[in-house]
């Protein structure tokens, strides 16, 4: 394993996506796909490349840049047993010509890259805004996931992060080296207060079957598609472990507040929440925007989009420190 992608220029930018079409090129000579052409899709904890075959339809190619071979198995085991399980198109691994489904690509300096293949999910992202049949879906797609989860026997050698306490502090530790790209100091105390606050939270939450699990881990409107008015969830990468709030809270993130309580009907439909749960799910909203921040902070292409949606994240977390609800509201008090 390598860590590919150090994005803190332009320049890294377009030398990892060079690199990253040479290694595509090389791995599509260990599968049997017929006919295709490869073109750069984008790059994120992944670096991924559509294929486009003549007869076999469409695959997505990744090159992970900082995962080991456990991981990356263990997440497409994640994703059999889904597609096993519900009814709902999941992404799957295809196998080269020596029947693994992650294959090792030797680098220049003597490291190694993890490269998969997966079959490609149709359907589209919704442009415009969401319908409120599709949000409330969404909502029970998130349940029909956690429902599996909890019947899911783990494996010894099952490994996948853990979304909670530890991955948060790196996640802060993160955006205090990168901060001053897009936020005051003052408005970075901020941050660390609500950081504190979240920290607090996660120390008191107990863990069991009915409220942590496998979770998808990344679910927001960009990780959906619609296929025939139904949506369908894609890029596992970040599938771990951690709590099913925390999961709903990637996908109330992007949407309006009266959206979000579709998403919340949606999911009550099939799994009640159980308990004082709505303080909880706000932190959670909380941890995941500083989350995404910590995420995107070194990227030079993310600077400008993080400054302006300042005007909306400095007065969550005002509310938020103030005890003020603010995810199920109409507007956010400044």
């Amino acid at each position: 394993m390598t860590r590919l992608f150090q994005l803190d220029s332009e320049d890294d930018i377009e030398n990892v996506v060079a690199q990253s079409k040479q290694i595509a090129q090389k791995a599509m000579h260990e599968y049997d796909l017929d006919g295709e052409q490869i073109r750069f899709n984008q790059l994120s904890d992944t670096c991924t490349f559509v294929i486009e075959t003549e007869k076999d339809g469409s695959y997505l190619l990744r090159i992970h840049g900082n995962k080991n071979r456990n991981e990356i198995d263990s997440e497409l085991a994640w994703l059999r047993y889904l597609h096993e399980k519900i009814e709902v198109a999941i992404p799957m691994g295809i196998a080269c010509r020596n029947g693994s489904k992650t294959v090792s690509i030797d680098l220049a300096n003597g490291d190694c890259v993890f490269v998969t293949v997966m079959h490609w999910v149709e359907g589209e992202h919704v442009d415009d805004e969401l319908t409120e049949d599709q949000v409330y879906k969404e909502g029970v797609l998130l349940a029909k996931l956690h429902t599996v989860s909890q019947d899911f026997r783990l494996t010894p050698e099952f490994a996948r992060p853990i979304w909670g306490e530890d991955r948060f502090k790196e996640s802060m530790t993160r955006l205090k080296e990168h901060y001053q790209r897009f936020l005051t100091d003052e408005e970075f105390e901020l941050y660390e207060l609500a950081a504190d606050k979240i920290l607090t939270c996660l120390a008191k939450m107990d863990k069991n079957s009915s409220n942590y699990g496998i979770i998808h881990g990344d679910l927001h409107q960009g990780n959906i598609v619609f296929y025939n008015g139904d949506p369908r969830p894609i890029d596992f990468g970040r599938c771990g472990f951690g709590y099913y709030l925390y999961d709903i809270a990637h996908t109330l993130l992007g949407i309006y507040p009266a959206q979000r309580e579709l998403v919340i009907k949606g999911y009550e439909s099939l799994r009640k929440l159980e308990g004082d749960w709505l303080p909880t799910l706000e932190s959670f909203t909380v941890m995941v925007m500083i989350e995404n921040y910590s995420h995107h902070a070194p990227d030079p292409r993310e600077t400008e989009g993080l400054k302006e949606e300042q005007l909306y994240a400095i007065p969550m977390i005002k509310n938020y420190l103030n005890g003020k609800p603010f995810l199920f509201r109409s507007k956010v008090e400044k």
